[in-house]
């Protein structure tokens, strides 16, 4: 039997939405309602797989759901919600972290804000352990969250409030938001420090040294170790043949 949603309150009653990605991020909003050409389409579903998987690659897209999206069969929400039931997103942050990063995940790329709290991630944590994953994406598709800040045609973006007075940093989204959890980054030795002994300089194409060039030629000669020749110390004269010779029977 599927239990309810757990109530959860915000960690304030102004909640700030703390940023997620660049700065600029929340200027670029995608919405079919503005979007005639198939250009301004092809741009939506990209910055759709951009904000659903980061990054897909072309094995990754689902061309089913692209050709319904630019015939206008299915809204953008239907969309969205295709990508998060798709075997790339559950094979990519389902099958590889705990229910809760895995539900910290979809609020941030679904809801475009980070969680209120642990108490929140637990509430939908116990959705997706009594409704599945698919029940978990279409409650949180359906939440009144998601259709007053989206509705069916816009696709989801990060909010956040932007202070004039405050300079924030570039910070990229798969650092921001990295797919695994921190106990299986130690687990897997990730980020790991690199260290190299020599330090490698860049050499421009014009100053390299070409074939035949004589300093070529010198360094190899400097490279070179020669050592004269040692006389020997023993006499041909007393050396004994018939000792050193093999004897065969």
């Amino acid at each position: 039997m599927a239990i309810p949603l757990l109530a959860y309150a915000p960690t304030c009653p102004n909640q700030r939405v703390d940023p997620l990605g660049a700065p600029d991020d929340e200027a670029n909003i995608y919405s079919t309602d503005d979007i005639f050409s198939p250009t301004e389409m092809g741009n939506l579903i990209n910055a759709a797989y951009r904000q659903i998987f980061f990054h897909a690659f072309k094995w990754d897209r689902e061309i089913v759901l692209e050709s319904q999206l630019r015939n206008r069969q299915i809204t953008v929400r239907d969309f969205v919600r295709g990508l998060l039931v798709s075997n790339t997103f559950i094979d990519s942050f389902y099958n590889k972290n705990s229910n809760y990063r895995f539900v910290e995940h979809c609020i941030q790329k679904v809801l475009g804000r980070k969680v209120y709290s642990e108490a929140e991630k637990i509430s939908w944590s116990a959705i997706v352990m009594t409704k599945g994953v698919k029940g978990f994406i279409d409650d949180l598709l359906n939440s009144d969250e998601y259709i007053e800040n989206f509705g069916e045609n816009t696709l989801p973006y990060h909010r956040r409030r932007i202070l004039p007075s405050r300079a924030t940093g570039e910070i990229p989204f798969n650092i921001t938001s990295p797919r695994y959890d921190a106990y299986y980054r130690n687990q897997l030795g990730f980020p790991k420090g690199i260290w190299q002994e020599v330090v490698r300089t860049f050499v421009p194409y014009d100053q390299k040294l070409k074939a035949g060039d004589s300093r070529l030629f010198a360094n190899m000669a400097k490279s070179i170790n020669p050592r004269a020749g040692v006389a020997s110390s023993i006499s041909a004269y007393n050396i004994d043949i018939a000792q050193k010779v093999p004897y065969r029977r």
